[in-house]
């Protein structure tokens, strides 16, 4: 094998740090820092974090944005309350933009009906996925929050390598089989040379309305014992919020009150 130059585009060798270009923005964009939202499992809340991350950063004097890149789940529109169709120009895509200033890009704004499934293969949905970051003009974004599918599979792989990366948050829940879902998730973080900035558990708790004491509903969480073992220094717990989900359901969650991820927003903002 010859010395690597470590210019990827004009050598055959299939090494194990192999660099792939990453695709280039829209001429008339501007992003400063991108964090992927990530999961080895579906269901556990990676839209509502998503949705929660955003609205902090924004809450707090940054430009956010949120490239949906959940093609055959999308929420995130629903959640702001959006459901207009996205516009364009020959320059480019518009992302829609929430009550608050929140930049959104999802296939649901494309659709004639938000309400019609996606039935796509593998390839097609990767390439909408790098087209959300080519073809849209994100407009002076501090930080955009890309809301993956679920597991290891096309998408998360395609902004992996597509997209300049700076750091991942990996959503859970408390159940026995966290340790190997966020095993996953770090695996294919390290592989990706992207840093793992938090760990989110979802669903952790229930608090009691009269007394304000925390029920564990699901047992005792062992998440920052899985978060020690991977050396991750941030860990967040996001309760069983009956308001936070009816926010969700009738797109007001610019609207909610929490400080569960202020910890971790601050540490995105010190990026």
């Amino acid at each position: 094998m010859s010395e690597c130059t470590h210019d990827c585009s004009t050598c055959s060798e299939k090494c194990s740090e192999r660099e792939i270009p990453k695709e280039q923005l829209n001429a008339m964009s501007e992003v400063r820092k991108v964090i992927g939202i990530v999961s080895g499992k579906g269901g556990v809340g990676k839209s509502l974090v998503t949705s929660l991350l955003a609205v902090n950063a924004q809450r707090n004097g940054y430009e956010s944005a949120i490239l949906d890149a959940d093609i055959t789940g999308p929420s995130i529109p629903n959640a702001f309350g959006i459901h207009q169709r996205a516009e364009g120009t020959e320059s480019g895509i518009f992302p829609a933009v929430s009550a608050k200033g929140t930049k959104i890009m999802s296939i649901n704004l494309l659709l004639e009906n938000e309400k019609d499934p996606v039935i796509w293969r593998g390839p097609v949905i990767a390439g909408v996925v790098k087209q959300f970051w080519t073809d849209v003009i994100w407009d002076k974004v501090d930080f955009m929050f890309v809301d993956m599918p679920p597991g290891t599979g096309d998408v998360p792989l395609t902004v992996f390598q597509s997209l300049p990366v700076d750091g991942i948050i990996i959503v859970t829940s408390p159940q026995e089989l966290v340790g190997m879902i966020v095993g996953k998730a770090v695996r294919m973080a390290e592989m990706m040379n992207v840093p793992v900035l938090g760990i989110v558990e979802n669903m952790a708790y229930f608090e009691c309305p009269d007394c304000g004491g925390k029920q564990r509903l699901f047992g005792e969480s062992r998440v920052k014992e899985f978060a020690q073992q991977y050396g991750i220094d941030t860990v967040a717990e996001l309760p069983i919020q009956p308001k936070l989900a009816a926010a969700c359901d009738k797109g007001t969650i610019e609207l909610y009150d929490g400080t569960w991820l202020d910890e971790l927003s601050a540490k995105i903002e010190n990026l």
